[in-house]
């Protein structure tokens, strides 16, 4: 077994070639080799959910820098991680997140394993042998991170919940209401009209920014309610994952959450409220499939540099757009919360008062809990922009997008 162990080792700390490795293990007896290496591949996934990895976060990172077939290893590691503990004793988080990767065990037995991998995929015992000792390099390569939800085996009862790195009460948009929110971005999305568009996702805001409001006052009157800050980590996918991530960064600060950018593990990680982040993550899906289809629509074509100039043109073209957006939504939650504190007669309401100070500390908590997770962060540059054509073309595509918050059925 050590022997089994050593040859693992030294192939991934480099002692010997990776060709050579895998020989010597292709070689070896298969009943000497394969569990060994399965249970290699579950400790380094179990090492990585205990340095703060989630399922969804470590099988997309695992996708982004390996191929599918890595991915799909990840997703049996996870069933295989959850077989050692009660549902009772696993955050629900985790076992959501397990649920949306199909993770479940589906082979007859560890030992078996491999064999079956390859007989699913159609795949010779080398090129199983090969896509698991990839996999051990792609994981040994990748740092701990913050634990924001606990790892199977450390969940808390739900009623001392609270806090990173804990579980915690759950306060989230309510389902009624993200109904509504994803039928109108639907249609938005949808729309080949700007001005149905506009006023679809005006609209949703509209409903996205009141909800938050209420619930922000039902919170503090409530007083015994244990409902605190969180922090969700947001892929952002490549192409032009910085420009992306910028136009995150506009939707959360608009939505009264904060956005540190990991731009080497392809993530972002979002603090804010249950409600506000919620929010967060619809808006950003739906202004980012508008933004690519009007950058479709208008991007240039052909010429001799045709395809240096794509570029720097989809880029400038995300960049505007993220900024244009931003000045918009912070324009419409100016003016929601302006609607919120007063009466039909243009009178202070009786929530005014009440509401400001709440909001004000709500933001300091956001504020201390981004500090306790990230105490040293950077503010990152901006992207140039080196394509006037493209900022010209997002800045037009940003105002076509822009929240007002008239009638769908009137703005054709």
């Amino acid at each position: 077994m050590t022997s089994v162990r050593g040859k693992i080792s030294a192939v991934l700390n480099g002692a010997v070639g990776y060709e050579a490795g895998l020989d010597a293990l292709t070689i070896a007896p298969p009943a000497e080799v394969d569990p060994v290496l399965i249970a290699v591949l579950h400790e380094a996934c179990a090492a990585l959910w205990r340095g703060g990895w989630q399922p969804v976060e470590l099988h997309r990172v695992v996708a982004r820098r390996g191929q599918t077939t890595h991915a799909q290893l990840v997703t049996d590691a996870v069933a295989a991680h959850l077989r050692q503990f009660p549902p009772r004793a696993v955050d629900e988080r985790w076992l959501a997140q397990a649920d949306a990767l199909g993770a479940h065990v589906w082979w007859t037995g560890d030992p078996t394993y491999l064999d079956e991998i390859g007989t699913r995929w159609k795949f010779d015992r080398v090129a199983v042998l090969d896509v698991v000792l990839t996999l051990l390099a792609i994981l040994s390569d990748l740092p701990p991170i913050e634990v924001l939800v606990p790892p199977p085996g450390t969940a808390l009862p739900p009623r001392d919940r609270s806090g990173i790195g804990g579980s915690r009460t759950r306060r989230s948009v309510d389902s009624r209401l993200l109904d509504r929110v994803r039928a109108l971005l639907a249609k938005a999305e949808s729309t080949t009209y700007p001005a149905e568009a506009e006023a679809y996702t005006g609209k949703a805001q509209q409903l996205i920014t009141r909800h938050s409001l209420d619930e922000a006052l039902l919170v503090a009157r409530a007083g015994d309610v244990a409902v605190v800050p969180l922090a969700r980590r947001i892929g952002v996918d490549h192409p032009y994952e910085g420009e992306k991530a910028a136009l995150l960064d506009a939707v959360a600060r608009a939505n009264r959450c904060h956005m540190v950018w990991s731009s080497e593990l392809g993530f972002a990680t979002v603090f804010g409220f249950d409600a506000d982040i919620d929010a967060v993550e619809l808006l950003h899906t739906s202004l980012l499939l508008q933004a690519h289809r009007a950058m479709a629509q208008s991007e240039p074509r052909g010429g001799k540099a045709g395809r240096a100039r794509l570029k720097t043109f989809r880029q400038s073209f995300l960049v505007a757009f993220a900024v244009r957006i931003g000045e918009r939504l912070a324009s419409a939650a100016e003016v929601a919360l302006a609607d919120a504190t007063r009466t039909g007669d243009g009178t202070e309401s009786a929530d005014a008062a009440g509401l400001l100070p709440v909001l004000a500390s709500r933001e300091e908590q956001v504020h201390e809990v981004m500090r306790s997770v990230f105490p040293r962060t950077v503010r990152a540059r901006g992207s140039r922009v080196e394509s006037r054509e493209g900022w010209e073309s997002g800045r037009v595509a940003a105002d076509r997008a822009a929240l007002h918050t008239r009638d769908a059925s009137t703005a054709r």
